[in-house]
């Protein structure tokens, strides 16, 4: 009796953990990546702008992507902490905050509205349409490495 409770405790706790972080864990996902013990297991592979929007309407996150998109909006340096260049970004229907490190990667100087950049990151989600982030590389080695493109040249 309290192995089947614990099985049933455990299944609920899982379909509730699926419910909250889009994570699939009572079912093998099509998407989850083959990792190695440097790569963190819960980044899935995604290389299409329908991936992302997917992601997005199942509110989905650590997801590996790579779109092209229109800059919207260039927004101020974030510099504390960590100093992240921001912008927008604007693709098909949607809009995606790129957060991309500076202090670990060139910063794209001369970014304007209505340039193009070309991005591989991982996206997360938020009801304003997601941010794309580790669009660097990981010098600890442990997360995949991303990159950001514009004109001809790219920044990671």
């Amino acid at each position: 009796m309290k192995r089947t409770l614990y099985t049933v405790v455990i299944i609920v706790l899982a379909y509730i953990i699926e419910q909250k972080t889009g994570l699939s864990l009572l079912k093998p996902s099509p998407q989850t990546e083959t990792s190695s013990s440097t790569i963190r297991s819960s980044t899935r592979a995604a290389n299409t702008n329908s991936s992302i929007q997917s992601a997005y309407d199942h509110r989905q996150s650590d997801i590996q992507v790579q779109q092209k998109g229109i800059v919207a909006k260039v927004l101020p340096d974030d510099l504390k902490g960590s100093r992240h260049q921001k912008f927008i970004l604007k693709f098909d229907n949607l809009s995606v905050l790129v957060a991309h490190n500076i202090d670990l990667a060139p910063k794209i100087e001369g970014l304007r509205a209505g340039d193009t950049v070309e991005f591989y990151g991982e996206y997360e989600w938020n009801r304003k349409g997601g941010i794309v982030h580790w669009t660097h590389h990981d010098p600890a080695g442990r997360h995949i490495n991303g990159w950001l493109k514009h004109k001809g040249k790219t920044y990671q």
